[in-house]
């Protein structure tokens, strides 16, 4: 019988609701006991006679956890996919259950370090907001009075932590939507997230004047290719801040770069930042974009210059004519749809060496 203690809901999801346990191949098991007499949750017992290893009570095991299969001798253990595991944990329910988790033992695993300068924690204003569709918004934050220059040496590529404003809870990660600006303001794309809970601040109480408070720039995800190297760029959603950022840097460093875009949403309404895709294509000859949408509303219209599809960036590369040997690429958006783009280059022949990734939960 399953124990209580292990068999408890996982992040508030009831255990048996999860599909997530050993299965011993037996016919590779040799019976050397090191699975049942390793793992210390009771999942697996030992069959004397046929000398086998038996899982018997596959709810005791930690969800996640696979270290009797990682320390079979013979690989003779099997897990479930954990893209499944991951999916949960994308979940905003379930991160908020870690969440609550991690506040309410703040006792027990807070650590105090000592922070470098760029994490330091400054004060923004909402300076202005556009939303998008039904699903997308388009913050301006510039930095408070005080605090000019606070953010001014970003990299694009880089994201800021941000808190909800007098809420106890963890800070969200945002990319930053586009180069340096000289009065130090900056842009923030958002997408609305069931439940979430910076996502029901910003979409339901935001107001232009509120302060924020944040923390960066942060993260490594930027360019570093040679200037004569031609580059693609692949987006999907508001994975498209990142992005959106590199390329502007990048026309304003080097106006005649070799440079493509795929950029992919679900509904033809969450695109936005039409004017600055048109601008690039009417200043660079050598800029190319393919904007693809699962569902395309009768309205909507791509910039003169642009192509567009119906269905998936993945869908789309994978159909493309482009010549991708030779670019490197820089890809950024939800981590499933980053991954079916990484294969999807993969199979044109991309060097995997060559393809940098930013990604966030689904």
């Amino acid at each position: 019988m399953p124990d209580a203690k292990f068999a408890k809901p996982w992040r508030g999801i009831p255990r048996e609701e999860i599909s997530w346990n050993p299965i011993v191949d037996e016919d590779d098991c040799i019976g050397c006991g090191t699975c049942v007499t390793g793992c210390g949750r009771s999942v697996y017992r030992f069959d004397f006679e046929a000398k086998k290893a038996v899982v018997v009570d596959p709810l005791n095991c930690m969800v996640g956890c696979m270290t009797c299969a990682n320390t079979c001798p013979t690989s003779a253990i099997g897990f479930p996919s954990l893209e499944a595991i991951m999916d949960l944990q994308a979940e905003p329910t379930v991160h908020q259950v870690i969440e609550d988790d991690l506040l309410t033992r703040r006792d027990v695993f807070e650590i105090r370090r000592h922070r470098p300068s760029p994490d330091r924690i400054v004060q923004l204003v909402v300076a202005g907001i556009q939303r998008v569709g039904g699903r997308n918004m388009v913050v301006v934050l510039r930095p408070a009075s005080d605090e000019k220059d606070a953010l001014c040496q970003f990299t694009p590529g880089q994201y800021v932590e941000l808190w909800v404003p007098d809420g106890d809870y963890l800070s969200r990660a945002y990319s930053i939507g586009g180069a340096p600006r000289d009065d130090g303001s900056l842009e923030v794309h958002l997408r609305r997230v069931p439940e979430g809970r910076f996502s029901e601040y910003a979409f339901d109480r935001m107001r232009q004047g509120d302060v924020l408070r944040a923390r960066g720039p942060l993260g490594a995800f930027r360019v570093s290719s040679p200037v004569d190297v031609p580059l693609l760029f692949v987006a999907r959603g508001t994975g498209f801040a990142p992005i959106k950022a590199m390329i502007e840097q990048q026309l304003l460093l080097t106006a005649d770069r070799d440079i493509a875009l795929f950029w992919g949403v679900t509904d033809s309404e969450d695109f936005y930042a039409m004017d600055a895709l048109s601008s690039w294509t009417r200043s660079d000859t050598r800029f190319t974009a393919m904007l693809t949408a699962r569902n395309v509303g009768g309205g909507f219209r791509a910039p003169g210059g642009i192509d567009l599809e119906v269905g998936t960036v993945y869908d789309a590369i994978e159909r493309s004519a482009l010549a991708l040997l030779g670019r490197d690429a820089y890809v950024a958006g939800p981590r499933k749809t980053v991954n079916r783009v990484v294969g999807a280059l993969k199979e044109k022949g991309l060097d995997p060496g060559r393809i940098s990734v930013d990604t966030y939960g689904d």
